[in-house]
């Protein structure tokens, strides 16, 4: 055993080297220079052609200011949130260092100082890596200066660096972006504000910030809460009065933001896209970006982005009178998003009238609008991919019948009734009380009936239509988790661009590829790496997504979205309207690009952030996705692919068999080829299934409008519509049936989703 003297001596000796050790490094840090972190610099964000599209950020008022300048309410309020003890401390927590430093060790995630001093020493380090060197090299300079360093220069020192959010290092850049005032005329409530962002302004700046949890509305809400509680908090730890924390009731307007004055238009939008998606492509923070120096070429083209402006205004123009109808008119919002089929590369997008309209919502890149009839083609792939109860394990054909009358009992997937919230047998509403009948799947996407799509959302399963959605770009969390007839009616609420790219993989035969904003990032002329194009994954069979196509082609040529006949060039598209004509869309494609547009109301003004009715928008009873949407849609399209060689989409052979829906007819004799199946000798309410008819010879051309070359009489026919419509309309209407609506337009079957139970908000 070693003697008392010997383990003394080694203890002695052990903490000599570590305060030696220690003092060393105190001497041979520095102190932080608060310059640095004003030293911000432009961010240049460039056309997809590498074109200068805007410089920003780094050009505020950066200005340094001395501890007298900063009001005592400011400090005061960054004190009581931040650090109590400030004044009393030595500059260091030694808990929380130990906490990081063994976070670090271990490979945990890093954690910055809990003092105003280590803070102060942390925004000095903003371009170097979080590493264990840099945290004890941060820890020695602390110490170094809450010992020797007075305690307001300390503080200035923290302010003057810290971020505030809106490109703001430093206290009076950030009363000049937030208020639009000096610091020294920052009133207390303004200060509590400030405060509040100190707190991470990504998730506090009112404006929003990375993330889906970090939308205006959610950013607001927080930044609310947390002026609040700095406000209390400086009375329960004696900085402010009570009768001086009463006057404070109503949360700080603040100015419109340098980056609105600075990016008009669509610039803020495209801006915003490009960095963030830099930001989580590459990890690098907000505090980091905003410091600048980054060279980002997009993958957005100029003409493309003009073309859409154009399209949406000039169709605005064309439907819209805010005032002649200010009641109906007014808050009508348009998103729209443009995706290369080849590459996934966004090329266009619009996010509503500009920042510089104080519009700071991105419409293209909405969260919360449901996508309506739009979202069947994903109930009609799963069914072809995966097949359906009915099909004995073989993909469905689209030549397969389903009941399509109005009010039909749907049933679960044992094959009982579906159960309304009333305990009665649920029953499906169409938008028309039309007698269908029996019809293919084919016909049902053309006059986009709900009931067929209700009941094959339940003989193929939610899980499989989840599972085809997420496989061509469709984010998980955006999907309806209920599994009820509305989710095959598109009670889900995708984005604009991440509808316009799972459609380019029906464009793409099955291929597809993520949407991505950049294409290339340089700093210091070196360049970043991780923006290469994304890798391409195979989401289905490609016959599947070219039997779609040719269902959504039909679409175009005889069903809801006649409007699209206009592009004179193949097309393949669907429209969507939600319940209360809440929201519209029109999401089509070419085998050159896939656009989406959608149309909703609602006040950027009002707190409950809610979509509103459009009926009576524009004049007319209601207003669908052949409408508006189609209409932008067409023109936009017609622009951007001007000078293209005109293209046809891969030739679909037919797959899949008949599984009919149980109680349909059964075929005659002659419809059914005599070596599949045998006539019925007796009606049968079990569904029946024989193999699809047989494909036969290609024909050599498609008698096309714009191929002028087929003959065609020898072209034959190369898709069955399952029941065409005749006297197909231009404004989007399906035409065809007993008698005109109200307003003068043929009666519309189909195309929205009639359930009474879309309650979608906008993001």
């Amino acid at each position: 055993m070693p003697s008392w003297k010997l383990v003394g001596g080694t203890f002695l000796g052990f903490f000599a080297v570590i305060f030696a050790g220690a003092g060393i490094g105190i001497a041979s840090v520095g102190t932080p220079d608060m310059n640095k972190a004003a030293k911000a610099q432009n961010n240049v964000f460039q056309w997809a052609d590498g074109t200068q599209m805007v410089a920003t950020g780094g050009s505020m008022n950066r200005q340094i200011v001395p501890i007298d300048q900063i009001p005592l309410s400011m400090r005061n309020a960054v004190i009581a949130a931040e650090n109590e003890s400030f004044d009393t401390d030595k500059g260091v927590d030694p808990m929380g260092i130990a906490r990081a430093v063994v976070n670090m060790a271990t490979g945990g995630s890093t954690q910055g100082g809990s003092t105003i001093t280590q803070q102060y020493v942390k925004n000095s380090y903003l371009d170097s890596e979080q590493t264990l060197k840099r945290k004890v090299t941060e820890l020695f300079m602390a110490i170094k200066l809450g010992v020797g360093e007075e305690k307001d220069v300390v503080l200035a020192g923290y302010l003057n660096t810290a971020y505030y959010g809106r490109d703001a290092y430093g206290i009076q850049a950030a009363a000049r972006a937030y208020f639009g005032k000096d610091a020294k005329d920052l009133n207390p409530s303004e200060s509590a504000f400030l405060a509040s962002m100190l707190k991470g302004p990504n998730l506090y700046n009112p404006d929003g910030g990375l993330g889906a949890a970090a939308t205006p509305e959610a950013n607001e809400k927080r930044a609310r809460l947390r002026w609040a509680w700095v406000l209390d908090r400086e009375v329960a730890v004696g900085r402010m009065e009570q009768s001086e924390r009463d006057k404070y009731k109503e949360f700080p307007a603040r100015v419109d933001s340098e980056q609105a004055r600075g990016m008009s238009g669509q610039t803020g939008y495209l801006v915003e896209v490009a960095k963030q998606y830099v930001m989580k492509t590459t990890g690098i923070s907000a505090e980091k970006m905003a410091l600048g120096g980054y060279t980002i070429t997009t993958t957005f083209q100029k003409p493309k982005v003009d073309a859409l402006v154009k399209a949406v205004e000039d169709t605005r123009k064309d439907f819209l009178d805010e005032k002649k109808r200010p009641e109906y008119d007014t808050f009508v919002q348009v998103g729209a998003a443009s995706v290369d089929v080849k590459s996934g590369a966004i090329v266009a997008l619009y996010g509503g009238p500009g920042w510089d309209h104080k519009y700071f919502a991105n419409n293209a890149n909405t969260s919360g609008v449901p996508v309506g009839s739009t979202w069947k083609p994903y109930v009609l792939a799963a069914a072809m991919q995966y097949g359906t109860q009915n099909s004995k394990g073989s993909g469905i054909s689209v030549a397969s019948k389903y009941n399509a009358n109005d009010l039909t009992v749907i049933n679960n997937r044992e094959g009982k009734p579906l159960l309304a919230n009333d305990g009665t047998p649920f029953r499906q509403k169409n938008e028309s009380e039309y007698p269908y009948g029996y019809v293919t799947l084919n016909e049902a996407m053309e006059k986009s009936i709900n009931v067929p799509f209700a009941q094959l959302v339940f003989d193929v399963g939610h899980g499989k239509v989840r599972e085809v959605a997420k496989s061509t770009g469709i984010l998980e969390e955006s999907m309806d988790k209920n599994n009820n007839a509305s989710f095959a009616l598109g009670t889900s609420t995708p984005s604009a661009i991440r509808m316009a790219d799972s459609y380019a993989t029906f464009a793409a035969s099955g291929t597809h590829r993520e949407p991505f904003s950049v294409k290339k990032v340089m700093k210091d002329g070196k360049d970043v790496p991780g923006f290469e194009a994304p890798k391409e994954s195979r989401a289905m069979d490609d016959s599947v997504a070219d039997n779609i196509t040719k269902v959504l082609e039909n679409v175009v040529e005889n069903g809801t979205g006649t409007k699209a006949k206009k592009l004179g060039r193949p097309a393949a598209g669907k429209t969507g309207t939600t319940d209360q004509n809440k929201s519209a869309w029109f999401v089509g494609y070419t085998p050159e690009l896939s656009t989406s547009v959608t149309l909703f109301r609602n006040d950027p003004t009002s707190k409950k952030k809610e979509l509103m009715s459009m009926n009576h928008v524009g004049g007319v009873d209601s207003i669908h996705g052949g409408d508006i949407p189609a209409a932008i849609w067409t023109e936009y399209m017609r622009e951007a692919l001007k000078g293209t060689p005109v293209k046809d989409f891969p030739e679909a052979e037919d797959i899949g068999v008949v599984a009919d829906a149980a109680g349909a007819p059964q075929p005659t004799p002659s419809a059914v080829p005599s070596a599949s199946v045998s006539p019925s000798t007796s009606p049968s309410s079990s569904p029946s299934v024989s193999p699809s008819p047989s494909k036969g010879a290609k024909p050599s051309c498609k008698p096309r409008p714009w191929n002028l070359d087929c003959d065609p009489a020898t072209a034959g026919t190369t898709s069955g519509t399952g029941g065409e419509i005749d006297g197909g309309t231009t404004d989007g209407s399906t035409g065809g049936l007993p008698s005109p609506s109200p307003t003068g337009r043929p009666g519309r079957p189909g195309g929205s989703t009639s359930w009474g139970s879309i309650m979608g908000t906008s993001g």
